[in-house]
């Protein structure tokens, strides 16, 4: 469960973890708010600074326990010029496409520069991939508060009202998937199979520029 990895290992992981949170809570804000919801904007998280999102605790669950969270941005869904349902499912979807396109973006910097040999360089830009692409496989699971039982509850019809219900023990279901190791069992399935394409991205790019 801990694996209190070396100061070394927390300094190449910092930058992917705080990029990877920082810019997933600013997409939900920036979509809620090109949707008619300025509540983000007025709140100050609206913003690309760090400071804004960061969770000192959840940060350091992050790098300590392999799990954690960032300031979740506040939104108003009736505030939302669209379908309240579709747009929710939109705003909750950006943060997840974010951190992949981080991640695809990452994969992309790492093979065009891994030639030069710069001291770090592999560590940190794998890191980048690894970590946003968990961030946006664990942000899709169905389960409340996480963005997946939103994105669920815009896709199926009607009313979900045992999403409402499952609400009030969704942090509880988290907890207990992280310590029986099933969320570990999710992360083998889906992530690394993830993770080994974007690695072959990055090979393919560094023999392009190489």
């Amino acid at each position: 469960m801990f694996n209190f990895p070396s100061l070394q290992d927390i300094a190449m992981m910092l930058p992917a973890v705080v990029l990877g949170l920082t810019f997933h809570e600013y997409a939900h804000g920036w979509t809620a708010d090109r949707l008619g919801d300025r509540t983000a904007r007025y709140q100050g998280r609206l913003t690309l600074n760090p400071v804004a999102h960061i969770d000192p605790i959840g940060l350091l669950l992050l790098f300590f326990a392999g799990f954690g969270w960032a300031k979740p941005v506040p939104v108003n869904p009736y505030n939302l010029k669209v379908d309240q349902r579709q747009g929710m499912l939109l705003v909750a979807l950006a943060g997840p496409v974010t951190n992949m396109l981080l991640a695809v973006i990452s994969a992309v910097v790492f093979g065009a520069l891994v030639g030069l040999n710069l001291p770090y360089f592999r560590g940190i830009m794998q890191y980048m991939i690894q970590i946003n692409v968990v961030l946006a496989v664990f942000n899709l699971i169905p389960i409340p508060p996480l963005d997946g039982s939103k994105i669920l509850a815009g896709i199926l019809p009607g009313r979900q009202e045992w999403l409402d219900q499952l609400e009030q023990y969704g942090s509880i279901v988290l907890i207990l998937l992280v310590f029986t190791g099933l969320i570990g069992i999710v992360f083998r399935i889906l992530v690394n199979p993830i993770y080994s394409m974007l690695s072959a991205l990055a090979r393919a790019v560094s023999r392009l520029v190489m």
